[in-house]
């Protein structure tokens, strides 16, 4: 059974077709001490053989793992750690009488991300070519090398290029542009007249492109404002799950190259977003907001329409930012506040209850001065 309005492929998708639809898996890489300082770029610890098979926080490591040790908070557990290595931050103080074979690097948390990398068991990935429940438009141009799992739907006069990963369930809509070497994750839309650049991943259960929230009182209903807009999702872009991308009311919703999303944040209609941003989840980014380069949202936080806020500006989590922000600025609470201003206040309002009590006995005191008897 065709869905209606949708061909099978056309004969240029059924030369790409694999007949196998099945999930292939790798088993989990290992290295070697050796290896691991190669990455690092420092000189091989004794036992320069020795297997790792993962990585684990310092109280949880076996013998086979390796860990890392940040800062000198950790020391403790460092001492008490199990693991077969440890990467250490340059300017952690170890004891004296250390043991234990250690990587000391520039930046523990970068160092470990290398590692990372190479011990990550692969993604589930569906195989080279087009499964035959998918259901592509005739006019949709597709390049080489895809991987289309089942239940994809793509529109018409989509386009998409090379080396593209769709993981069962996605849905693109009608003249969509995706770009080269993207991964879009199980049950993503993309709704109509989309834009994604090259490299872009797409976590599961995203959706792209839903009406800005826009809806004038006309006196007795919410009369919804036609939103006629786009969404441009430019290069190296990554959005986590369940993420809502509203498109604009006219001209575009921006993700600038390079910015991270973690889940469950929602973008509001016509919100620029500028390079290199990191919006953490539960985030609320309401309409043409725009934001900078590099900015830095913390979790829970909620942005008020049409704010713009500075290049390198910071908002810690659950900030409420109701006013412009201004370059660099580092804000937090509700309202958000420059971030040394909301603290002291945040300490006084802690000392009020005493302050009140204090309060009262003045008060008492100046009655009886008032009225001896």
């Amino acid at each position: 059974m065709h869905t209606r309005g949708f061909g099978r492929c056309s004969t240029a998708h059924r030369l790409f077709h694999n007949p196998d639809p099945s999930f292939t898996y790798t088993p989990v890489k290992t290295l070697t001490l050796s290896q691991i300082a190669a990455v690092l770029d420092c000189p091989p610890p004794p036992g320069p053989d020795r297997t790792i098979t993962g990585m684990a926080a310092l109280t949880d490591a076996t013998d086979s793992e390796i860990s890392f040790l940040s800062s000198d908070a950790y020391l403790r557990n460092f001492a008490a750690t199990h693991a077969a290595a440890v990467i250490v931050h340059k300017r952690a103080k170890l004891p004296p009488d250390n043991a234990r074979p250690v990587f000391i690097v520039d930046d523990a948390d970068l160092a470990v991300t290398k590692i990372l990398e190479l011990l990550a068991p692969p993604v589930q990935r569906p195989p080279a070519g087009i499964d035959p429940s998918a259901r592509i438009d005739p006019s949709a141009q597709l390049a080489e090398n895809l991987a289309i799992a089942p239940y994809v739907v793509i529109g018409h006069r989509s386009t998409m290029g090379p080396r593209t990963i769709l993981h069962p369930g996605v849905v693109i809509g009608d003249d969509v542009t995706i770009g080269s070497d993207c991964e879009i994750f199980p049950n993503v839309v993309v709704r109509e007249r989309i834009t994604i650049g090259n490299r872009v991943i797409i976590h599961a259960s995203s959706v792209l492109g839903t009406d800005g929230f826009g809806y004038r009182w006309d006196g007795s209903k919410h009369a919804k404002i036609p939103q006629i807009g786009t969404v441009i999702i430019e290069d190296d872009v990554e959005i986590g799950s369940c993420v809502c991308i509203d498109r604009a009311k006219f001209g575009s919703t921006r993700i600038g190259h390079g910015t991270k999303i973690d889940n469950l944040v929602q973008v509001g209609h016509n919100v620029q977003v500028g390079p290199h941003c990191i919006i953490v989840g539960q985030t609320g980014i309401a309409g043409s907001v725009r934001l900078g380069q590099g900015v830095v949202l913390g979790g829970q936080t909620a942005v008020r329409d049409h704010i713009t806020i500075g290049d390198g500006a910071m908002a810690a989590a659950c900030s409420a930012i109701a006013e412009d922000i201004d370059p660099k600025t580092i804000v937090s609470g509700m309202p958000a506040l420059p971030h040394r201003q909301s603290l002291r206040e945040q300490a006084a309002l802690r000392r009020l209850p005493d302050l009140v009590v204090q309060v009262r006995k003045l008060q008492e005191e100046l009655r009886k001065l008032q009225n001896p008897k």
